[in-house]
């Protein structure tokens, strides 16, 4: 993020947690979308304004994980992995929420700069469903909001924890799946061999786990667009 440049936001969660809702409150008519390069995936872009800095919001598919075994999936991951928005909501159903982290933890592990969101509120309130966020809060290192998109209930709370993250009055510090002692010891091995490889790029820990896991498409598509890169480089040298 450099001065005078929106503020990327990526919005991240299952199909029909009410993603697209809080989009469109957030962002009015201030929307259009397009195409994924590459991919026949659309993504919806917005702006908003607030407290004098301008935002630029991503609604990204609406997945159940980020194991790329799908166009969405994989559209939703390289989102976060290689546009490194300066932050990531991640939306989930307050009716469903135990099924709904399973994708949270996953974008947890590729990046620190999360808002756990938590709609549907006055539904789960109907069920007699209570949540208690502070707690949840503790747990998982990052803030939890409970809002209901469609009546617009804890959007000014949403609002002001996105501009104390992004001023830096918020840290946080992501709770990390701990995998069996055979896998972590594997991963302590495999850790400062990736680092070397991709240096503050990616999270070497969850590229590790990838790596682990025989999914080397991450990889790949990172090697790929480092030497595209590095080709415009010398492009833009030789027009200078």
């Amino acid at each position: 993020m450099t001065q005078n440049q929106p503020i990327k936001i990526a919005l991240a969660g299952n199909p029909n947690v009410g993603k697209s809702t809080l989009f469109n409150t957030l962002t009015g008519l201030k929307q259009h979308t397009g195409n994924w390069p590459g991919k026949t995936v659309v993504l919806a872009e917005g702006s908003f304004s607030f407290k004098g800095r301008e935002y630029t919001i991503v609604d990204l598919p609406g997945t159940y994980s980020l194991l790329s075994t799908s166009a969405d999936e994989e559209v939703a991951r390289d989102f976060i992995v290689f546009e490194k928005p300066d932050i990531t909501i991640v939306v989930v159903d307050a009716t469903t929420l135990e099924r709904n982290l399973n994708l949270a933890l996953q974008v947890m592990e590729i990046t620190d700069r999360v808002i756990l969101c938590i709609n549907l509120i006055d539904e789960a309130k109907k069920k007699g469903i209570i949540i208690h966020e502070n707690i949840m809060m503790d747990k998982l290192g990052v803030p939890v909001i409970k809002i209901s998109a469609r009546n617009k209930m804890g959007i000014p709370l949403l609002l002001d924890t996105i501009d104390r993250m992004v001023t830096g009055k918020i840290t946080t510090s992501p709770y990390q799946m701990k995998y069996s002692e055979e896998v972590e010891e594997k991963l302590n091995q495999l850790i400062p061999k990736v680092e070397k490889l991709v240096g503050n790029d990616l999270s070497p820990r969850w590229l590790a786990l990838k790596l682990l896991d025989g999914d080397e498409s991450i990889l790949q598509t990172y090697i790929k667009r480092k030497e595209q890169g590095q080709g415009a480089e010398k492009t833009n040298e030789y027009v200078r």
